[in-house]
């Protein structure tokens, strides 16, 4: 009778054993590939917010080089000057008498583009006007702080 159980017995335990093996090399693989996928395609800087400069082709020639450009320039007295305000707004909050120096005229991408340079309490700023459409009314394309 021991001649008939010495046969070898089919051991089930190692078997289950270097299966998990294997699953467990196969996961640690897959994983990896997708971590190096997401550094390869890893997302570009984000996008800023666009501001005036981004309204206007180039900057005019009367800008000054170390000009600043804000989209919104807030004063003490509550007045505020932002980017899409047409020149009527303007010239009713601040009035002819804020407007010094020159005027520039340019070519624009929709038309004429008109840069004022204005001085207000101790502030003093320059607008450039530009319509943001063709035959459209000009508006605040640019707000700079010289």
């Amino acid at each position: 009778m021991d001649a008939l159980r010495s046969r070898q017995r089919f051991k089930v335990v190692p078997v289950l054993e270097w299966l998990l093996a294997a699953g467990f090399l196969f996961a640690v693989f897959a994983l990896g590939q997708l971590i190096v996928r997401e550094l390869r395609a890893a997302p570009s800087a984000p996008v800023a917010a666009p501001v005036a400069r981004a309204l206007m082709i180039s900057v005019p020639a009367a800008i000054p080089s170390r000009a600043v450009s804000v989209p919104m320039l807030p004063f003490q007295d509550g007045k505020v000057v932002k980017v899409g305000d047409t020149m009527r707004v303007i010239a009713e909050a601040f009035g002819r008498a804020a407007e010094v120096g020159r005027q520039e005229v340019d070519r624009g991408r929709f038309g004429e583009r008109l840069t004022r340079f204005y001085e207000y309490g101790p502030t003093r700023f320059i607008l450039v006007f530009e319509p943001f459409e063709m035959k459209g009314e000009p508006k605040v394309a640019g707000i700079y702080l010289p």
